[in-house]
């Protein structure tokens, strides 16, 4: 029962730690957005990419039979629009 308790609580961690850098990560577009409004335009096809990604990753969350998967719609939606818009100012 000990074991199980502390298997669930680093489960927990090691999701919330991983939340939390997937929302880090997609937040660290804001700075390819401002250069590419400052006309140092970047590659557009990383940022659609993670906004492809992102996108699956919250209809997956959004579908889930069980129950929708907040932590992963939380941590994915600022990869679609973020990684929409990093993308699309590179045009």
């Amino acid at each position: 029962m000990k074991e199980q308790r502390k298997k669930d609580k680093t489960y927990l961690v090691v999701g919330r730690i991983a939340s939390i850098i997937s929302v880090l990560m997609y937040v660290s577009y804001i700075a390819q957005i401002v250069s590419n409004f400052q006309g140092q335009k970047g590659n557009p096809i990383q940022p659609l990419v993670a906004a492809v990604n992102a996108t699956l990753w919250v209809i997956y969350g959004w579908i889930n039979p069980v129950k929708r998967d907040w932590p992963i719609l939380i941590a994915n939606a600022p990869g679609v629009i973020l990684g929409l818009i990093a993308g699309i100012t590179c045009f």
